[in-house]
């Protein structure tokens, strides 16, 4: 039934955007014209760092019924990075690595080594290649995975796979798309060239494989068996973008399972420390961006480490100083990406018979989490050439829900903090996204921003001195021990 049929006793034009992301997938059903969320749903994700991407369309079959066959126009926004590998029948390899997934880190290493060097990256891809990106996977998968890589013919992201499963593939017989997006986090893809470098997919994997194709920002690739118009899709972090409106001069520091800083910018970034990932976004622009692998989940093991809930970790935060009574953490507890440390550990210095109280180890790690996020928004200031929060800095992600990191937040970043009401701005963006593709317009519809609070307090240069200097020291100890 197409969605129009649907809608006929409502004159609104609805437009649905999927979250998939890590852990779940997330659903909005909004007014195409003004982004008014009109119905939700959602499903859970296997946990783990590889997936069978059949529970990805299993989650959003369950998350959207009800609702996708509602909308007028669908778009994905995805986890970024994922593996999906095809053979010449269209048919998924093996299960996905996931951009948590850090057991390619040697053959990260190795690339940049072999193909000229950190700052040919940056020059070429935007970006210097982590275990995360998907072209060291494609290393991995050659290396260790022999059979598999020979079976392989094509290689998608996340977003891709599902967009293409959207348009009936692969029964229905429809070319694969990305947007520039997510192919910039690919590390096969020229951002200020807007054009793949299929060769480093041949360094990479040994052969030559298919790639989808690169549609436009704004641009209709398809419609469902429904008759819905689907969008190009896009990653979940240039959806976010796009969900909150944000504006050049902005930093947008979200708490998840990873963490991540960025802005949008009118140029692209090229930096050679690796520190910032040069993406583009969903626009045309450009997306810098610095990722943490540890954010959230370093909240809920200090929470189940003092045998609470992450609103106990609240309370007991809430209850201690500023300053954790001369505790911090660093909180690599999952290894790390930025800074690039793949088997780094959690680190907790200060700790004497007068501190050593559950407020104080509580606070400790809410502090941890907004420092380490705070460095990757200077970094990214420094790469776009901006001073730190020039504009705004909001907060969002499930992180920013926490009392706790609210009230810490200003201190650590040495600027107000606005959190945008509680939304999936994932989903949003890509509601956007598709009711962009519905309008044909050059431009996507100029949603209203939501609500905001915003959260002021006096500067906490200590914190960022004493986590900066166990980051420090820590990384010398591992130099030293060879760690």
């Amino acid at each position: 039934m197409r969605a129009e049929a649907m809608n006929r006793a409502d004159s609104r034009r609805l437009v649905a955007g999927i979250d998939s992301s890590t852990q779940s997938t997330k659903i909005v059903l909004c007014d195409a014209d003004d982004g008014t969320v009109v119905g939700r749903g959602s499903a859970p994700h296997p946990a783990g760092t590889e997936t069978d991407p059949a529970a990805w369309w299993a989650a959003l079959q369950q998350a959207g019924d009800g609702l996708l066959e509602r909308a007028d126009a669908v778009g994905v926004a995805g986890q970024q990075h994922g593996m999906v590998v095809l053979d010449d029948d269209g048919e998924v390899i093996r299960p996905a690595l996931l951009w948590n997934d850090l057991r390619s880190a040697p053959a990260a290493a190795e690339l940049v080594r072999d193909c000229g060097g950190p700052q040919w990256w940056a020059t070429e891809t935007g970006s210097v290649p982590t275990a995360s990106f998907t072209v060291t996977k494609l290393r991995w998968l050659a290396e260790h995975e022999p059979g598999n890589a020979n079976r392989a013919a094509a290689v998608l992201l996340p977003h891709d796979w599902l967009t293409w499963r959207l348009l009936g593939a692969p029964e229905r017989e429809t070319p694969p798309v990305t947007d520039r997006g997510d192919a910039s986090g690919t590390g096969y893809f020229s951002p200020a060239r807007g054009i793949w470098l299929p060769d480093l997919v041949k360094t990479a994997i040994g052969r030559t494989l298919r790639l989808p194709r690169v549609v436009g920002p704004g641009e209709a690739v398809g419609e469902t068996a429904w008759g819905a118009v689907v969008s190009a899709g896009t990653g979940d972090n240039m959806g976010a973008a796009l969900g909150l409106g944000l504006r050049p001069g902005d930093v947008a520091v979200s708490i998840g399972t990873s963490g991540t800083a960025f802005s949008v910018s009118e140029v692209p970034a090229a930096d050679p420390s690796g520190a910032v990932a040069g993406f583009a976004d969903a626009t045309g622009r450009y997306l810098p961006l610095v990722c943490t692998i540890n954010a959230g989940l370093v909240l809920s093991a200090t929470a189940s480490l003092l045998g609470t809930d992450l609103a106990g970790l609240d309370a007991l935060a809430l209850a201690a100083d500023p300053g954790a009574g001369g505790i911090t953490l660093l909180p690599y507890l999952d290894g790390e990406r930025t800074p690039d440390r793949p088997d780094a550990t959690g680190v907790l210095r200060g700790l004497t018979t007068r501190n050593a109280t559950q407020h104080n180890v509580a606070r400790a790690a809410v502090e941890a989490v907004a420092a380490s996020l705070a460095d990757a928004a200077d970094l990214l200031a420094v790469a776009c050439g901006t001073k730190p929060a020039s504009g705004r800095v909001l907060l969002i992600g499930g992180g920013a829900r926490s009392p706790a990191v609210r009230e810490a937040a200003p201190g650590i970043f040495f600027s107000p903090v606005d959190v945008p009401e509680p939304e999936e701005y994932v989903a949003l963006g890509a509601a956007r996204q598709a009711a962009w593709a519905l309008a044909g317009t050059p431009d996507p519809p100029p949603w209203p921003p939501r609500p905001a609070e915003t959260y002021t307090g006096p500067a906490q240069p200590q914190i960022r001195e004493r986590h900066a200097a166990l980051r420090d020291d820590t990384v010398t100890w591992d130099e030293r021990t060879g760690s």
